[in-house]
């Protein structure tokens, strides 16, 4: 058994910032991507997230796979995509149980990655682990890809799951934008406001990732969410201070409809719908988060250390 760590999915930037403290910890890291880059920081392999192909050899004695793998929901949720959403992250899931099965000694350990949509839009509720999926098009997702993972036959493999809130990264994901509008005075609210944002810092979650791997008391599923989730005008709130623009009004539900899918190319209900979660799990695991509440995760990711106060 080598120190290998399989990214399956891992171009995008989570993936490559768990490569990253993996390598430097140590690890070997191979990452499985559609569209391997010549010349990468971390060594990537072709697969097409479908089948079985030459990169099962990669399996072959490896310690961990971590699948990462589905399209980006960062989109409006069309009839087309929403198929090609779903379908991406069964069809990896069942592509990496298949070549596990292939190779003499595969990895004991899988950690997936699943989201807190898995509770759909459950308004002010608080969500563990405990609780059932909800209900609309991200929730059935999320419950397919868990049931899909959950299906493969992997005797004697360690399972994780961690359902993933929003993460925040200064340059990638869904704070960048949102920076964006604030900078342009119109940091105000989505609709009524009221709805919740589980939200990680991507340190944190970086970390949980790292924990998954190491830790072998680390088993099921779990809620991978800073332990202090903000209604969504909170957080605009938090932002504005950051950024050091003045209140704003909210935007009405019909101007968030229309700004998110004809200006930003990405579904309203990102932004109008929301769960409350609670990393109940982790936290009794003894996870401690660096960035628990979200003011000084966003000071962390937007003040420079030269920026005057």
């Amino acid at each position: 058994m080598t120190n290998k760590v399989i990214l399956a999915g891992g171009s995008g930037f989570l993936g490559q910032a768990l490569g990253r403290q993996l390598a430097s910890a140590g690890r070997e890291v191979v990452v499985l991507s559609r569209d391997p880059r010549p010349g990468a920081t971390l060594r990537e392999v072709s697969w097409n997230a479908e089948t079985v192909g030459p990169w099962v050899e990669e399996l072959e004695g490896a310690a961990a796979i971590v699948n990462f793998a589905g399209r980006s929901i960062n989109c409006v949720h069309t009839l087309d995509n929403s198929r090609e959403i779903l379908e991406s992250r069964v069809k990896a899931v069942q592509a990496l149980g298949q070549g596990w099965a292939q190779v003499q000694h595969p990895p004991p350990v899988w950690v997936q990655a699943s989201a807190t949509g898995f509770y759909g839009n459950a308004g002010d509720r608080w969500c563990d682990e405990s609780l059932a999926a909800g209900s609309g098009f991200l929730a059935e997702v999320c419950q397919r890809w868990e049931e899909t993972f959950a299906a493969q036959a992997l005797p004697g493999v360690r399972r994780v799951v961690l359902r993933i809130g929003v993460v925040l990264d200064a340059e990638h994901g869904a704070l960048p934008p949102l920076v964006r509008l604030t900078r342009r005075f119109l940091g105000g609210a989505a609709g009524s406001g009221r709805q919740f944002m589980s939200w990680v810092h991507r340190e944190d979650l970086v970390a949980a990732f790292a924990a998954a791997l190491s830790r072998p008391d680390l088993s099921g599923t779990y809620n991978t969410c800073a332990p202090h989730p903000v209604s969504n005008a909170d957080f605009m709130s938090e932002l504005r201070r950051v950024l050091r623009r003045p209140w704003c009004p909210p935007a009405p539900e019909f101007a968030v409809k229309f700004m998110a899918s004809r200006l930003m190319g990405v579904d309203p209900l990102l932004a109008l719908h929301g769960q409350r979660v609670v990393p109940q799990r982790l936290q009794e695991a003894g996870f401690n988060f660096v960035y628990p509440t979200i003011g000084p995760a966003l000071d962390s990711l937007l003040i420079r250390p030269d920026q005057p106060e």
